[in-house]
């Protein structure tokens, strides 16, 4: 039975194409960590990986500015630049609505953080990747005041 043959429980298709997919970081992906490590370098501190909302972890926040920073990945968030437009395949129905359903989150996301009184700043992982210290300069700009009670 070749891997095309095998259907899993929730009915996805595997397939060789999509091997590669399999196993993929949730946190501390690579362009987190380069965003992390230029957000540093300017001498902001934050902690990783903090519930701002009920059903809702930032990739890292800036406590002292209330600021929350997400790291999406342009295939898994739908980048308007690099996301897939079409999907191929026997899953690709599934990868549409995969897509789709995590651009609802997110906007739930957002909207909740920002009723929770968070700065939300959403980072896409080409930017990271294209300018490190740019993508970092997006998030200092949102800390220009501290949030009242942090000193």
């Amino acid at each position: 039975m070749t891997a095309e043959d095998r259907t899993s429980d929730r009915g996805w298709i595997a397939t060789a194409a999509g091997e590669h997919l399999r196993g993929r970081r949730v946190k501390d992906t690579k362009p987190e960590l380069t965003l992390r490590k230029a957000v540093h370098r300017l001498g902001l501190r934050f902690r990783l990986q903090r519930v701002v909302a009920p059903r809702c972890t930032a990739d890292f926040v800036l406590p002292k500015y209330h600021v929350a920073v997400f790291v999406d990945g342009c295939f898994w968030h739908g980048c308007p630049i690099h996301g897939a437009s079409v999907f191929r395949g026997p899953n690709a129905d599934r990868w549409a609505e995969k897509i789709s359903t995590n651009r609802a989150r997110d906007e739930r996301n957002t909207a909740a953080a920002e009723a929770a009184g968070w700065t939300v700043l959403r980072i896409w992982e080409c930017e990271v990747k294209a300018d490190p210290e740019r993508a970092a300069l997006r998030v200092a700009e949102c800390c220009v005041t501290p949030a009242r009670g942090t000193g």
